[in-house]
């Protein structure tokens, strides 16, 4: 009696897709990796100092320099450390606002690097990252300064410039939990004021959950409210994979509407029309 054999069952075929760049713009540090196209880094992360100041020219150059020994990609995100709006750089507290306003930065790094782009705050990128997607989330990144974002639902919500909103004493955010703060007031009493910050941002935003993230995030040693946690440093890359859902890019505020300048000069409201895959 022959034997009858069951045909194997097929392999299922891993998810193929275009692989993202994912590139995070810090204050101390500039990282980048390749990702594929659910998220996952496909290399080790390189990163190299953000030196100081950091004009555009010389940080176009010096990603040119961190990127290129990285695989083939056919996209870009980037999260950057100031305020966004449609491509442009508003405020770069930490880089140099001054030399940074107005710039391009969306469009300048899909000219330098080939590939289409698409840019917004570091800690948005980072929390696309970490949130859950239900209720109101926020994510406060504790690093060279502070950043901030808040998410309803999944979707980002007009981005709130924390950092730079005072808080004690005439202290900013940045000034009283940043990373000068740390190191001038020690370990203890830089994770009491953390205690504080948390507080003051649950009465103000009363907050389903608050993710702690940044690379000062792993130096915290107070205890933490069931309504807190603290997230991987990496998702201020891998979360840039979600720059490139639609649902979530053409939700952001700030890609809807900018405030452009008229020609005569007076300031009128502008819909920005932003093509996937263009930057």
């Amino acid at each position: 009696m022959t034997e009858t054999r069951r045909p194997r069952p097929r392999r299922r075929e891993r998810k193929v897709g275009p692989h993202t760049l994912g590139i995070d713009i810090g204050g101390s540090g500039l990282k980048a990796a390749v990702l594929d196209a659910t998220g996952r880094m496909v290399t080790k992360r390189v990163r190299m100092p953000t030196p100081h100041p950091c004009p555009p020219k010389l940080l176009l150059k010096l990603l040119g320099e961190l990127t290129a020994p990285l695989p083939p990609y056919q996209r870009i995100s980037i999260g950057f450390p100031g305020v966004i709006r449609a491509g442009r750089v508003l405020t770069a507290p930490h880089l140099g606002t001054p030399a940074w306003r107005g710039y391009p930065l969306e469009a300048a790094i899909s000219r330098l690097l080939g590939k289409p782009a698409r840019m917004l705050n570091d800690a948005e990128v980072q929390g696309l990252g970490i949130i859950q997607g239900r209720g109101l989330e926020v994510v406060l990144t504790l690093g060279t300064g502070v950043g901030s974002a808040v998410f309803s639902d999944g979707r980002p919500a007009p981005h709130l410039e924390l950092a730079q909103h005072p808080l004690h004493n005439g202290k900013t955010y940045d000034d009283y939990i940043g990373n000068e703060a740390r190191l001038a007031q020690g370990r203890r009493k830089w994770n009491r004021r953390v205690s504080k910050v948390i507080a003051v941002v649950r009465s103000l935003l009363n907050y389903d959950l608050l993710y702690l993230g940044g690379g000062n995030a792993a130096r915290l040693t107070l205890e933490l409210p069931k309504d807190v946690r603290v997230a991987s440093n990496d998702t201020g890359i891998t979360g840039g994979i979600r720059l490139w859902d639609n649902r979530i890019w053409h939700a952001i505020p700030e890609r809807r509407l900018a405030i452009g300048t008229h020609p005569r000069g007076r300031r009128v409201l502008a819909v920005v029309h932003h093509a996937a895959g263009h930057a």
